[in-house]
């Protein structure tokens, strides 16, 4: 595709230059005219203004992939990208209230009592109630927590400097600064310009889920981008250590293990055991089963006993004419379709040094299209992967998750499905577009090169 731009490389720099900046100061203001939603009520007004900004950033995106390499490029990258941030981080979280767990589990811990032990409204815990951060927790009266030993160390230490909101959303940002780096360092040594990262940092989703609500998910991007890294750099017992630690904030990426692990070597495996295992023992007093917190209740919850979690198994439901599809058979076949890709991931010969990037994006994405999360926030750590791997069809999923937030005005299965829908159909049809196309483009070329050869 040709570039808009001229064809003189200083004149390009410069309307390049001209072009994220004014994107870039568009967006900016943006964001802090989004501080103005308030509650439900806003919530409509929110999206479209989110719409806004998805679509300045598909603008960026586009500008930078055809640019060339420029250290004054990746400045301004970074610098809207921190703007940005500090646009939005010393305001309360508008999108999410899980920030307040956060900073409770932390202060629960400087008392010296296991955050797994009891729900935040025991009798027992009230000497530490205050009239901010209690309130707001959710789920108080019933769930203990569900974060795991990773994320209550990063709790822990951040509320023994200041036990805010606004300290919690800045030690997420401390960690994406850690995978803007890291980032930068991969694309650098794969032969691509440094500056690709605003496809990670100007991303709304990331802005909004990390500096507006401060979820800890920062925290596991940043060690899944170091395990990439780190599996770059072939040190193995970093990989393992680092993909634990990631695993130990959220579940999720636990399904790139057998990318990051290479046939036959013990340190990574041995790595990542030793290492879950030192992060559990501090909590291990409350019993093995319940350091699991209320993810088993969570679980129920979001409806994956009864299958309304999984937008596939409702597809499949619909067609059938209503006819119940057994939930235990969608768990079966999306485990086996796990298994495969991880199998095939395992065996797959290294065609490029970056092809575990690839193959880490495919399980990725399938884990998600598979699960079919009901937060927006589940879909950022997919962002990284489009530094890499900028197909339309990503930008597409990772952008479209905003639509789960209209499920505050409500979120019934019917509605659900309505809103997966709009996620996933475009997604899919996106995807068969691009293999079709990749289909022909290696057809082509096969051809040319066997007409060469004659």
């Amino acid at each position: 595709m040709e570039s808009p731009f001229p064809t003189s490389t200083s004149s390009n720099l410069k309307w390049i230059t001209v072009a994220l900046v004014v994107v870039g100061v568009t967006s900016l203001v943006l964001y802090r005219v989004g501080l103005r939603a308030e509650g439900t009520k806003d919530i409509l007004w929110f999206l479209k203004l989110a719409a806004c900004q998805v679509i300045l950033y598909f603008v960026a995106s586009w500008v930078i992939l055809r640019a060339l390499p420029a250290g004054s490029l990746f400045l301004i990258v970074i610098l809207f990208a921190v703007l940005f941030r500090l646009s939005i981080l010393f305001s309360p979280p508008y999108i999410s209230d899980d920030i307040y767990r956060y900073v409770w589990d932390g202060r629960v811990q400087a008392a010296g009592i296991n955050p797994y032990r009891h729900i935040p409204a025991d009798p027992s815990l009230a000497p530490l109630r205050d009239d901010k951060i209690y309130p707001k927790i959710n789920r108080r009266d019933y769930a203990r927590t569900i974060y795991p030993p990773a994320a209550q160390a990063v709790y822990f230490v951040t509320t023994r400097i200041s036990e805010s909101v606004t300290w919690m959303k800045a030690t997420m940002l401390a960690f994406e600064a850690v995978a803007i780096w890291a980032l930068a360092q991969l694309l650098a040594s794969f032969g691509l310009s440094r500056q690709r990262v605003l496809i990670y940092a100007w991303h709304p989703l990331i802005v909004w889920e990390f500096a507006g609500s401060g979820h800890v998910d920062a925290v596991a991007i940043a060690l899944i981008t170091l395990a990439l890294l780190s599996r770059r750099r072939n040190a193995e017992a970093l990989v393992g250590i680092t993909l634990a630690c990631a695993t130990l904030v959220k579940l999720f990426p636990l399904v790139l293990f057998p990318v990051l692990y290479k046939r036959w070597s013990w340190k990574m495996p041995l790595a990542f055991a030793i290492t879950v295992v030192v992060a559990y023992l501090p909590y291990l007093s409350v019993g093995p089963l319940s350091v699991l917190g209320f993810l088993p209740g969570y679980v129920t919850e979001q409806g994956v006993a009864s299958g309304e979690q999984f937008y596939i198994l409702s597809v499949a439901r619909k067609l059938v004419g209503g006819a119940s599809v057994p939930t235990t058979a969608f768990l079966i076949f999306a485990l086996m379709t796990m298994t495969g890709i991880s199998t095939w991931s395992l065996f797959k010969e290294e065609q490029h040094v970056h092809s575990y990037i690839k193959r880490a994006c495919i399980l990725a994405t399938v884990g998600i299209v598979l699960f079919a999360p009901h937060f927006s926030w589940y879909f950022a750590w997919l962002a990284p992967f489009l530094c890499f791997v900028p197909l339309p069809s990503l930008f597409y999923l990772t952008a479209a998750s905003f639509v789960l937030y209209r499920s505050w005005l409500g979120d019934k299965p019917e509605q659900m499905f309505w809103l997966n829908t709009a996620i996933y159909l475009p997604f899919a049809m996106l995807l068969g577009i691009e293999l079709l196309a990749r289909s022909l483009r290696l057809q082509l070329t096969g051809q040319t090169q066997k007409e060469t050869s004659l």
